[in-house]
């Protein structure tokens, strides 16, 4: 298997790029979750103690789209935060999400990713240099270019939360 990060031919050149490393994992997301059966999709690890790879996906998606309505320069409208939010729950946690089907998540994601593209076509690479605020409080700034890269990494990190969980549903399984 070959890999590389082409740019989009509908992009400037560093967005292209940019966008195809979300692009990638959101690819590689699917396949680390192909498969997956409600039970596994639900499992908090052992004792509970864990964010279920339902939750994960989830919020990957809400930052996602927090991060693209950042780059278009607007506020998240209120139906995306009731559909997919909020950030964190009363007690400073990942929302609950159970019941919630694979091909349901997925296909939300996708969507999430087809915004991000319409998104990024817009975008010039100047505009990458165009500082926004972000942070459970707007504390925190960044670049876009920070931002859709940062999409790219954090979708990665918590895909090593999801083998993990994975790893153990698979260990509990045999054992039981």
């Amino acid at each position: 298997m070959f890999y590389d990060l082409q740019g989009e031919a509908n992009m400037s050149p560093i967005v292209g790029i940019l966008y195809s490393a979300v692009k990638e994992n959101s690819q590689r997301l699917q396949l680390i979750t192909d498969g997956m059966s409600q039970e596994e999709l639900d499992y908090k690890g052992p004792n509970n103690k864990f964010n279920s790879t339902a939750q994960l996906i989830q919020h990957i998606m809400y930052v996602d789209l927090n991060w693209i309505y950042r780059i278009k320069g607007q506020p998240l409208p209120d139906s995306l935060k009731e559909q997919y939010g909020p950030m964190i729950d009363a007690n400073n946690r990942l929302p609950m999400v159970k019941g919630k089907s694979l091909h349901t998540l997925i296909i939300d994601y996708e969507g999430v990713i087809k915004l991000l593209e319409d998104t990024c076509t817009q975008l010039t690479d100047a505009d990458l240099d165009k500082v926004v605020t972000f942070g459970h409080e707007n504390e925190k700034q960044a670049t876009i270019r920070w931002g859709i890269w940062h999409m790219a990494d954090h979708n990665r990190y918590h895909q090593a939360h999801i083998n993990q969980l994975r790893k153990w549903y698979k260990e509990n399984s045999l054992s039981n």
